[in-house]
């Protein structure tokens, strides 16, 4: 299975076209934030990842997720099993808690299996409206 799309984002809605086929919308795709209030401070956004398992594979996988800092320490981690129809696409929404102890970034490791890593950086930036 392949991480075919994986992003920060405000929202996601699914729909049905003819076909039968779906289209995913992602709205509020983001790789900053202003900060809620001065750092330290706890966010909790959240990260679709798009995942393609082709015809001739089984449809289980495990989602890997590790966030981890600037100086490639982690600080959350979230691991879940998934199902998909062979030849199919599936999403998964990943909800970290993430504490920024400062203006930074904080970057989302994310793999299938043992597959390779697609990495989505996060950075906190200061809010212009205080």
């Amino acid at each position: 299975m392949d991480i075919i799309s994986a992003l920060f984002t405000e929202n996601i809605n699914l729909r049905q076209v003819p076909g039968p086929a779906t289209r995913i919308d992602l709205s509020g795709i983001m790789f900053s934030l202003p900060a809620p209030s001065p750092p330290p401070v706890t966010i909790g956004p959240h990260l679709v990842v798009i995942v393609r398992c082709r015809g001739d594979e089984p449809g289980d996988g495990i989602l890997e997720v590790v966030f981890k800092d600037e100086a490639g320490e982690e600080v959350a981690r979230n691991v879940s099993p998934f199902t998909v129809e062979p030849g199919k696409f599936t999403y998964r929404l990943v909800r970290g808690e993430l504490t920024y102890e400062s203006y930074t970034t904080i970057e989302a490791h994310c793999r299938v299996d043992r597959g390779p890593w697609t990495v989505v950086p996060l950075t906190l930036i200061p809010n212009p409206e205080g």
